[in-house]
């Protein structure tokens, strides 16, 4: 993979985004933790949810280190292995009453989570690139639909295919799980808490690559770009527009006058 900041560079070019975009890692000790690195319950004595550290990250340009004392959202702590696995989650019961009608429905969902076995990683670290002082397992980007869509074609352009995704309107960090496991890059549809405590606006989604495909996306990107697929959208300007009748009428004098 090319240096972080060239990369930022490339996709500054290509895709603009509005926010920082950035690099993930998944630690298995806190003493990979790089310095200059903030701690949510160490320096704000605040727990945080996961999307709510990426956020930070990707909004304030900060680089986080978010561990299993950092953790205030059970529901996303839960398939990134910072806690036992227990039958109270695998019941569905955290989606029961507000995203299902059942427990047994809930659990329908929780059993299509990829998971991190417990105790695998200690800490998930997210960092602009810019700043990132590690080798990332993914890159991780958010932007518009029309930026996502750009994304997706230059994934394509050099393996063909279709980017795989799918969504549950919840626990979208989860993807990170997906992505690192299927080693295949994934466009998201940010979740509900995502939207509450990561601050993610309306308008935006996120794409996510792993480490082993962002020269191929980058290259997509490149390519297609000089082909003329472009981020902003390019617009079709070779037409003759029709007005209403008023001005159509002084066109007429104009051109009765002579003056056309």
């Amino acid at each position: 993979m090319a240096d972080l900041k060239e990369v930022e560079q490339e996709l500054i070019n290509y895709i603009r985004p509005l926010t920082f975009p950035l690099a993930i890692k998944m630690l298995k000790s806190e003493e990979e933790i790089p310095e200059k690195t903030h701690r949510p319950f160490q320096q704000m004595k605040k727990r945080v949810a996961i999307c709510q550290g990426i956020g930070m990250a990707r909004k304030l340009g900060w680089a986080m280190a978010m561990g299993k004392e950092d953790m205030q959202c059970s529901l996303g702590a839960a398939p990134f292995g910072f806690f036992k696995n227990i039958d109270f989650y695998n019941e569905g019961n955290l989606a029961a009453g507000m995203f299902t009608a059942s427990k047994e429905i809930g659990k329908r969902e929780e059993d299509l989570v990829d998971r991190f076995a417990y105790g695998l990683y200690s800490h998930i670290l997210a960092a602009p690139l810019s700043r990132a002082a590690f080798e990332p397992d993914l890159l991780m980007i958010y932007g518009n639909p029309a930026q996502i869509m750009r994304f997706i074609q230059g994934a394509l352009y050099n393996e063909g295919g279709a980017v795989q995704s799918s969504s549950m309107g919840r626990l979208g960090c989860s993807a990170i799980i997906t992505v690192m496991k299927e080693n295949e890059c994934r466009y998201l549809v940010p979740g509900n808490g995502d939207r509450i405590f990561g601050m993610t606006q309306d308008h935006e989604m996120a794409f996510m690559i792993p480490a082993s495909k962002v020269d191929t996306v980058l290259d997509g990107l490149a390519k297609t770009h000089k082909a003329g697929i472009r981020y902003p959208i390019t617009s079709f300007f070779n037409f003759e527009a029709t007005f209403p009748p008023s001005y159509q009428d002084q066109m007429k004098i104009w051109q009765d006058e002579g003056e056309l």
